[in-house]
């Protein structure tokens, strides 16, 4: 039976997400396909999130993992890739923002997964080093527009440790048989993580601040994948990120083939809103 005049593909879609959504929301828009949802205008809309931390552990001698969990997770949705802005107080007292790429969320336990890289003395390290379990944070989120691509059939991934959380979360959501790579910048070899990808063509290169390599050797390494129906996500320092972009652009990739964001800038503390200052 053919469709009815004036009720478009979109709209039938729309219709039937509502309809689902009564039953299970929750599990609806986190399997519902990235592209489907932002044709639906389903995107999930940040809120305010009442948080506590759960609890605290040292992942490498650099990367903390600080787990959150509260009520206000119960109907909590969100696509890999995307953040939340802690509140945390300067010595000033003042509050201001600082984002961190959610690395895993278990919507049954309501448990959230935030991994902080530990370096410099801003009021966000201040805080992960001193967070503890029932310590109260307020969180905004999710926050954050880039996400898979649903139409690459590869995926590439580049930046120093602030981007691994990243990588990590949205290497180990796309679906079996598509192909990925990792090329992550960390300190030396005391900070790589282990990566389980139950698919053997998803691969993790490092590459070491401590060897002679270091950012020119990410740049290199990343810079000679074909951009032949990839994609590719860039984040970490602006310089990094700057040059990692360049370099693809100068291989072959076009501009829709290329998501960057840096996350913060060496020697200058990001603004109160959490995103790094650059000076024109």
């Amino acid at each position: 039976m053919g469709a009815s005049p004036g009720f478009s593909l979109v709209a039938r879609a729309a219709f039937f997400s509502t309809w689902l959504s009564r039953f299970h929301p929750a599990a609806w828009l986190q399997t519902c396909p990235l592209h489907f949802r932002v044709q639906l205008g389903l995107m999930p809309e940040p809120r305010t999130l009442p948080l506590v931390v759960a609890s605290v552990a040292d992942v490498t001698p650099h990367m903390r993992r600080i787990q959150l969990s509260g009520p206000s997770l119960d109907a909590f949705d969100y696509f890999p890739g995307q953040d939340l802005a802690l509140g945390v107080v300067r010595d000033d007292g003042s509050i201001v923002r600082r984002r961190y790429t959610i690395r895993r969320f278990d919507a049954g336990r309501r448990l959230l997964d935030l991994e902080v890289v530990m370096h410099g003395d801003g009021p966000g390290i201040q805080w992960a080093r001193a967070a503890h379990p029932g310590l109260a944070v307020e969180a905004i989120g999710p926050r954050g527009k880039i996400g898979l691509d649903p139409h690459a059939t590869w995926h590439l991934f580049a930046g120093d440790a602030t981007a691994l959380p990243g990588a990590f979360a949205m290497m180990e959501t796309l679906p079996a048989g598509i192909r990925a790579a990792a090329y992550l910048l960390v300190t030396d070899p005391t900070e790589r993580q282990r990566f389980d990808a139950a698919d053997p063509t998803r691969t993790v290169t490092w590459c070491y601040e401590s060897s002679g390599g270091g950012r020119g050797g990410l740049v290199a390494a990343a810079a000679a994948s074909s951009p032949d129906g990839g994609h590719a996500y860039l984040a970490g320092e602006v310089a990094l990120v700057s040059a990692l972009k360049a370099a693809l652009l100068d291989r072959g990739w076009s501009a829709d083939q290329v998501s960057a964001k840096a996350y913060w800038n060496r020697g200058r503390a990001n603004a109160g809103h959490g995103e790094p200052e650059i000076k024109a």
